[in-house]
């Protein structure tokens, strides 16, 4: 379960998904299709993973062994690849329809491996093919997990990341101190994407009827509502939170590397 949230139909010259047609295994166009939903959600969701990269890049190099966490259908790992052509990636998920898409989009790399594993799931770093690795990152993934248990999995990740390696989390972590400031930015955020909408974008509950209506994806869609149901509510504490958690958890250093009026990604160095 991943990254917050136009359309499969005809595929456009730029590969767009587009309502009324089905891409089947154009797993090419259902990621194209899954980063459009995403962007209207998070219009500088490329500037983060840019940042999560510089970081990755400035600790561990540029062959990183990493593992991408709630990785959805791969968008860090797409990234991570790209940039650094001879790094290797774990990605793990348990959604079926985001992880289906995942597989098929990276078949027959073998820098990328994928596994099912639920994050609340005390053992989920036993399936894991390393004991350790050099970066782990999420994006947009784990403000669906309330603070306990996500306190707990910072120190799952603790244990995975190794000395001197580093972990990245970029979500929404507004900052209750400044209810007046959070309510103008989501004011301008909504009206921002409700005219988006109207020009045609497709929001999160729409990409999934979408991918319900799919003869590929729909079996994996109906099993991954079945595991989370229609929401998933957890906690978005702010990012002051996120960094005194990660370093009571084992991590040496901890703070906010990138900050948008709503969101945040901290780093914290092992």
């Amino acid at each position: 379960m991943t990254d917050a949230e136009t359309s499969p139909a005809g595929t456009t010259d730029a590969g767009a998904v587009q309502t009324g047609a089905t891409p089947g295994a154009d797993w090419a166009a259902w990621q194209i299709s899954w980063d459009q939903q995403q962007e209207w959600y998070l219009p500088d969701r490329e500037e983060r993973f840019r940042v999560m990269l510089d970081m990755v890049e400035a600790v561990a190099g540029s062959e990183p062994r990493v593992l991408d966490l709630a990785c959805g259908t791969g968008s860090i790992t797409d990234r991570l690849l790209k940039r650094f052509p001879k790094a290797q990636s774990t990605g793990v998920d348990l959604d079926p329809a985001l992880l289906t898409i995942a597989e098929g989009t990276f078949a027959g790399d073998d820098r990328v491996t994928f596994v099912t594993a639920d994050l609340k799931d005390p053992d989920w770093p036993a399936l894991l093919p390393h004991d350790s690795y050099d970066a782990v990152l999420t994006a947009t993934a784990l403000h669906w997990l309330h603070s306990e248990p996500l306190a707990a999995l910072y120190g799952q990740i603790a244990g995975i990341v190794r000395d001197g390696g580093v972990f990245l989390n970029a979500d929404h972590m507004p900052d209750p101190a400044t209810p007046r400031i959070n309510a103008a930015d989501r004011e301008q955020r909504h009206r921002r994407m409700d005219e988006a909408k109207a020009e045609g974008a497709v929001d999160w509950a729409s990409w999934w009827q979408l991918a319900a209506a799919d003869p590929v994806l729909a079996g994996p869609t109906a099993r991954r509502f079945e595991i989370y149901g229609e929401h998933a509510d957890g906690d978005t504490p702010p990012a002051e939170w996120h960094a005194r958690t990660l370093r009571e958890a084992g991590f040496t250093e901890a703070r906010t590397v990138w900050q948008s009026p709503s969101d945040a990604m901290v780093l914290g160095l092992k």
